[in-house]
């Protein structure tokens, strides 16, 4: 289970504010966020050759996350680490929701995707039949696991939300306050831990923090959050990326 959370400031310098741990299991190699593909910079999953984040040249945004009881890969579906980089081909986060609406669940096993701008946020659900079922997220502060935005049957979500709606949000991407001690966050009971301590091959392996407005910024953590520095994305820092489109 990972967990992504997105504040939405409309009016704030830096609108949209995003933090993110990353759970898998821990033989499961991986790159970092770069440039491995044209017009984009995400994280790259060396056994499906896809992402679990990513961004474009156009300050898009697209994550990816399991649902309760579908993690890894099965034989006859699609890697659903080829969702960020299918809902990336657009060059906006609304643009991306309308395109993911008409897509057929069925090809991937069931996910949570999560897309956002700097005008916000939006949320598709893939049940693994139908089309996907997209939401746009409110302005403030959600939450989301291998459950829905806000969903308190999570029992993560039921632990953390008050905690993060409680934080100060950071001002800017230069200080990001008390976002790393909250992603770095162990305590709990086991599905409840934010960042999940290794357990029978599975762990938190890397966390994100990343800002959309006017430009894109992307602090990762190579690791653990509790463990690991936050450092800034290379490939965002130098001349852009050829566009897909």
């Amino acid at each position: 289970m990972c967990t992504l959370i997105l504040l939405h400031r409309p009016a704030a310098a830096w609108p949209v504010l995003i933090a993110a741990n990353r759970d898998e299991r821990l033989d499961r190699e991986w790159d970092p966020p770069a440039a491995h593909w044209p017009g984009l910079i995400g994280g790259r999953d060396r056994l499906g050759g896809g992402s679990w984040m990513a961004v474009n040249h156009h300050g898009v945004m697209a994550a990816v996350l399991n649902r309760v009881g579908s993690l890894g890969p099965e034989p006859g579906k699609r890697s659903r680490g080829e969702l960020p980089l299918l809902a990336l081909q657009a060059a906006s986060a609304a643009e991306a929701a309308a395109r993911i609406a008409g897509w057929d669940a069925a090809q991937w096993r069931p996910f949570n995707l999560v897309l956002a701008d700097r005008h916000g946020g939006h949320y598709a659900e893939g049940l693994g039949e139908g089309s996907p079922r997209v939401t746009t997220l409110p302005p403030g502060l959600s939450m989301v696991t291998a459950y829905p935005p806000n969903d308190t049957a999570s029992p993560r979500t039921a632990r953390h939300l008050p905690r993060w709606r409680a934080a100060p949000a950071p001002d800017s991407p230069d200080d990001w306050g008390a976002w790393p001690a909250l992603l770095a966050d162990s305590d709990g009971e086991a599905a409840q831990a934010l960042n999940v301590p290794p357990r029978h091959g599975f762990g938190t392996v890397s966390a994100s923090l990343l800002a959309l407005g006017g430009e894109t910024r992307w602090d990762f953590a190579a690791g653990p959050p509790h463990q690991a520095p936050f450092r800034p994305v290379p490939a965002l820092s130098g001349p852009p990326s050829p566009p897909l489109l």
